[in-house]
């Protein structure tokens, strides 16, 4: 017998492909011999188990599943369909009390397939396709929130988006880009010219070039439109002259916030001011800028159809910011003109770069580049990523790099410089988890942690120093100062760039500053990720970036980079 067992390991060692190929049959023949005992029929049950009375288990109690695996075929009495309803709950149930009133006899995945299905069907009806309209980029067709995948946009995923924020109507445009809005304010074109291929799905349609294919959304969540989807702006001293600030004004007796909300919703403007009895809709202008708020006690009137909140007076406004997008600042293009230098934003990876070019381009109307080439970042709107960073058709280039020769490569540069624990997390989140995902739990209480910050956080120090020593004009813009103060500190980093400030355009990116790369905050840990030792080097990092900024007579790092 041993001898036949080696001959036989022997044949098949010398010609693999045959043991292969035996193991591949013997599995197939498993699996058939598998399928065919699940669709032979059910082992017949035994009296004692089908008859309580014959020492079987008691009424109520919990029968053997035997049908899990039996796609094709009818439950064999009311006993197995009761068995399976209480195994997958009451929704196995019909309206009129029979087992599968509406699906049918079927057990299994077949069940689970047709449920499937009726969802999709369900999906599929929340949008009602209406029609190609023109679109152009100076009067949109849909004003409110827009965004862009340039590699995965779906129809369902803009429905999706838009109806989410309680939109009317969905447009898609150029194959990748979404578009929400409450009204259509453009005239329907000939179906022919939405004609672009979906980037995520082949086969459908997602508009042309300056065309939208529209979709009304039947499922639009009124509840979105309501004040509780609307940003609460604060309480504000009535605009001088209150017609040219806040355009649109109507009487309201029976007043209340969402009233109010609903309305500048619809008229498509994206603040709403309550005023005792009166409603004003405008933009934030260098008339209304909404910068000195008052305290909020000089509005407390309460609404007259809304017992806890408060409607403000005619003298002091409370104002929500509704879910219209404001379109003053969103186009974007490459300079009209190659540019003569070469502006850098540099910045420590995970210092807010990719935040910071968002609000640069919104604020100078213009591309940002990069000296590196990130696609995500390219199909999220960032057109700039693709041009080589010499290229001249953008208005600043983002670089990580610190080293002598590549500094000096640049003629200027924002330095961009965050507080180094936020900074090391929020790199090592995007590291492990992507631009707005997280690092999973094993990888912060795992060997990467330590080794991130033993090879980074020195790093974090050398960019700084580097960029002081070695950049020909720099401009240093702490990341927390331009969260408290964006008005301020983006109109500093406009004017570097050469770029005329427009007051009423940095109002419009106040509006709307966060970015489709905006990580929703740095998620708690249960625990401090860093230990004393770290603390203890970091520190000393900090210090030594303190000294060479005031070294420079620039101001020191904030007070909150010491907070342990």
């Amino acid at each position: 017998m041993a001898k036949l067992w080696f001959k036989f390991q022997r044949y098949f060692r010398r010609k693999p492909v045959r043991f292969f190929t035996f193991l591949a049959l013997y599995l197939t023949a498993g699996s058939l011999v598998f399928l065919h005992s699940g669709f032979v029929g059910q082992p017949a049950v035994s009296q004692s188990q089908a008859s309580p009375a014959a020492g079987g288990p008691a009424e109520g109690a919990e029968l053997p599943f035997l049908g899990d695996l039996h796609l094709g075929r009818g439950f064999r009495d009311a006993g197995e369909a009761s068995s399976i309803a209480r195994r997958y709950g009451p929704w196995f149930k019909g309206k009129d009390g029979n087992e599968r009133a509406k699906l049918g006899d079927y057990g299994g995945a077949w069940s689970r397939a047709l449920k499937g299905r009726a969802v999709r069907e369900k999906e599929e009806d929340r949008a009602k396709y209406i029609g190609c309209y023109l679109d152009d980029t100076q009067s949109r067709a849909l004003r409110g929130v827009s965004f862009f995948d340039y590699k995965k946009m779906t129809i369902f995923r803009c429905q999706d988006n838009c109806a989410e924020r309680g939109y009317l109507y969905a447009g898609l445009e150029f194959g990748a880009e979404c578009y929400c809005g409450h009204k259509i304010q453009a005239a329907n074109v000939s179906e022919a010219e939405c004609d672009m291929e979906c980037k995520g799905e082949r086969g459908s349609v997602c508009g042309g070039a300056n065309r939208l294919s529209v979709y009304r959304l039947q499922l639009a969540q009124e509840s979105a439109r309501r004040y509780g989807s609307a940003v609460f702006r604060g309480c504000f001293r009535r605009p001088g002259n209150l017609s040219l600030a806040l355009p649109v004004t109507a009487a309201m007796l029976n007043m209340s916030v969402d009233k109010c909300v609903d309305l500048c919703t619809e008229k498509e403007y994206p603040l709403a001011a309550l005023a005792g009895t009166a409603c004003h809709c405008g933009f934030p202008t260098t008339r209304f800028p909404l910068h000195d708020r008052e305290d909020e006690q000089l509005c407390a009137q309460k609404c007259s159809a809304e017992e806890f909140e408060s409607c403000g007076t005619p003298s002091y406004f409370i104002v929500y910011q509704t879910q219209v997008q404001d379109n003053r600042c969103m186009d974007r293009r490459f300079l009209p003109a190659k540019s003569g230098q070469l502006i850098a934003l540099a910045s420590f990876p995970g210092a807010g770069n990719t935040w910071a070019r968002h609000l640069i381009e919104l604020a100078t109307g213009f591309y940002t580049g990069s000296y590196y080439f990130d696609g995500s970042l390219y199909n999220k709107g960032f057109k700039g990523e693709r041009d080589h960073w010499r290229s001249g058709r953008t208005i600043c280039i983002k670089t990580h790099e610190s080293g002598q020769k590549e500094i000096e490569a640049f003629d200027a540069a924002i330095l961009l410089i965050r507080n180094p624990y936020k900074a090391l997390m929020a790199e090592f989140n995007r590291k492990y988890g992507g631009h707005i995902g997280f690092a999973a739990h094993a990888h912060w209480k795992g060997k990467e942690w330590p080794e991130f910050v033993r090879n980074y956080a020195p790093w974090w120090a050398t960019h700084t120093l580097d960029w002081l020593k070695f950049g020909k004009k720099v401009l240093v813009v702490h990341f927390e100062d331009l969260k408290q103060d964006l008005f301020v500190q983006l109109g500093r980093m406009v004017s570097l760039l050469g770029v005329a400030v427009r007051e009423d355009r940095l109002l419009c990116v106040e509006s709307q500053k966060d970015g489709n790369f905006k990580r929703s905050g740095l998620r708690k840990l249960e625990y401090d990720p860093y230990t004393a030792d770290m603390q203890k080097a970091i520190s000393a990092y900090i210090k030594m970036v303190d000294a060479a900024l005031k070294g420079r007579n620039l101001t020191g790092v904030p007070d909150d980079y010491y907070p342990r």
